[in-house]
């Protein structure tokens, strides 16, 4: 059964603050919540109070909508994200991403969690998404098309925009911050990937890996939100590095990672609110 974005609406609009109007969302990935803390004045729903959405039950996600102001920019935060593997519907998704969408947002900036296949990008590190391969079984968008949303087919050529990508690359090096840059395969997961998976996807181009992401691009890009995705880079991708991949590390260097986000970010989206204006 289809949500209506409609009662959804209606329970954001009864706790959102009068005349909030903000103009870039953002979701977190495992390990960045911590990102949220610099949002000033928030206000939070859980996801259980909104229709359509549950709860997410992996450790270090949330599950709250916060709206409030970051560097003066007003914004509205996914604070934590929902996973096929925990065997929500590709609807539950949706109904998140475009939330982000008919608040008003004209962008979109997605934080994760991803393995790293490249040498230089070891855990702790950022690397900003530029494209990316989808392995996860299916497409948000199959099924009946939503033409307030979008057209029923759309191209992913632009999927990450360059001028916001632009936009990270001068603000990363304002602050002396390191900013690799890669692909990223999406995979169904909960199970990590094996050592001749990661082969696989090096050779068909995939500098990152993780479990997400991808299908809420491809809503964002339906619905014409700009979007621009930092990985906090967690790992070595399996068979890369002696050491075992765990969420409890996922975790660790993800926060690693935060601090470095928490400079970055905040920075990067007062710049595309001023881009815009």
């Amino acid at each position: 059964m289809t949500t209506d974005m409609n009662d959804v609406m209606q329970v954001i609009r009864r706790y959102a603050p009068p005349n909030f109007a903000p103009k870039v969302g953002m979701i977190l990935g495992s390990g960045l919540s911590e990102l949220a803390t610099q949002i000033e004045s928030p206000i939070c729903i859980p996801y259980q109070a909104i229709p359509g959405l549950q709860v997410s039950g992996v450790q270090g996600h949330a599950s709250l909508l916060v709206m409030g102001t970051l560097n003066d920019v007003p914004v509205v935060c996914l604070r934590g994200r929902l996973h096929l593997y925990e065997g929500v519907s590709y609807e539950s998704i949706r109904i998140l991403v475009r939330i982000i969408k008919m608040l008003g947002c004209h962008t979109f900036l997605i934080t994760c969690a991803a393995g790293s296949m490249k040498p230089e990008a070891g855990p702790g590190e950022i690397m900003m998404i530029t494209d990316h391969i989808n392995l996860q079984p299916g497409n948000p968008l199959a099924g009946p098309n939503d033409e307030s949303f979008g057209p029923r087919f759309i191209g992913m050529e632009d999927a990450y925009d360059v001028d916001l990508q632009a936009i990270v690359q001068k603000k990363a090096a304002e602050f002396a911050i390191p900013l690799h840059q890669g692909v990223y395969v999406s995979v169904l997961g909960p199970s990590f990937e094996t050592p001749a998976e990661i082969r696989a996807y090096m050779r068909l181009g995939a500098d990152a890996v993780g479990m997400s992401v991808v299908s809420e691009v491809i809503l964002a890009r339906h619905a014409g939100l700009r979007v621009a995705c930092l990985a906090a880079i967690t790992n070595a991708a399996a068979g890369l590095s002696n050491e075992k991949i765990t969420h409890e590390a996922t975790l660790q260097y993800g926060e690693m990672a935060a601090h470095k986000l928490m400079k970055l970010v905040p920075a990067c989206i007062k710049e595309v609110a001023n881009a815009v204006e």
